[in-house]
């Protein structure tokens, strides 16, 4: 399903007219209002009292910077769980939904599709913990719709598509320590991509290849 805020094409700060929506789409307030609390509940709008909804702003680099270094905390983690038990092993279910995105990639709406794939690939990981705690936390964080807000470099998915492979095949295997290491080659990976957008110098991620935090990278 396709989101016009995601697409951008409807820009930041754009401000939603319910009664206007509702009769562009010949239906009544209501569904248009729960329409718009679902996307307020993905931050996508923000709501204030007398003005009604708004789009919220994208992110900038400062934004973009921290939404991956939150990513590069739990991450890298979460996959090196996922391969450690064998009984909840993720493998099939990940090359499943992988198979299913490759054929799809390249298409017309491949970039809708690349936002739903990454999505759901990225939330299995994380399912596969059984730490509920970080499930929510991670899931409140909207990351991938965020990030995709941006200009997409990756238009056609290929470099995902080999990423995440390299994820699957170390959690099928059962490897904890190359699980961890693709996992945080994606997330970086990833990052610089979606940081060509600004056309400047990207600052590094505060964050090491074993997902500890640098103090003085962070006061520095």
């Amino acid at each position: 399903m396709r989101v016009p805020i995601v697409d951008g094409e409807i820009p930041p700060g754009q401000r939603m007219n319910i009664d206007a929506i509702a009769r562009r789409l010949g239906v009544s307030q209501t569904p248009v209002r729960e329409a718009l609390q679902r996307l307020e509940a993905d931050d996508l709008l923000v709501y204030a009292p007398g003005r009604g909804y708004r789009t919220t702003p994208v992110l900038d680099l400062a934004g973009l910077r921290s939404v991956f270094e939150f990513r590069l905390l739990v991450e890298p983690w979460a996959a090196r769980a996922a391969a450690t038990d064998r009984l909840s092993n993720p493998g099939a279910g990940l090359d499943a939904e992988l198979r299913t995105f490759a054929e799809v990639a390249g298409g017309e709406n491949v970039r809708q599709e690349l936002l739903g794939h990454d999505t759901r690939f990225h939330a299995m990981i994380l399912a596969a913990t059984g730490n509920e705690v970080v499930q929510s936390a991670y899931a409140s964080s909207h990351c991938h719709l965020h990030v995709f807000r941006l200009s997409a470099v990756d238009v056609n998915g290929e470099r995902t598509i080999e990423e995440h492979r390299r994820i699957l095949d170390a959690i099928r295997e059962c490897d904890p320590e190359a699980a961890e290491a693709a996992m945080v080659e994606h997330i970086r990976s990833s990052y610089g991509r979606s940081a060509q957008v600004f056309h400047t110098p990207r600052p590094d991620l505060r964050v090491d290849a074993a997902g500890g935090v640098h103090a003085s990278r962070i006061l520095g």
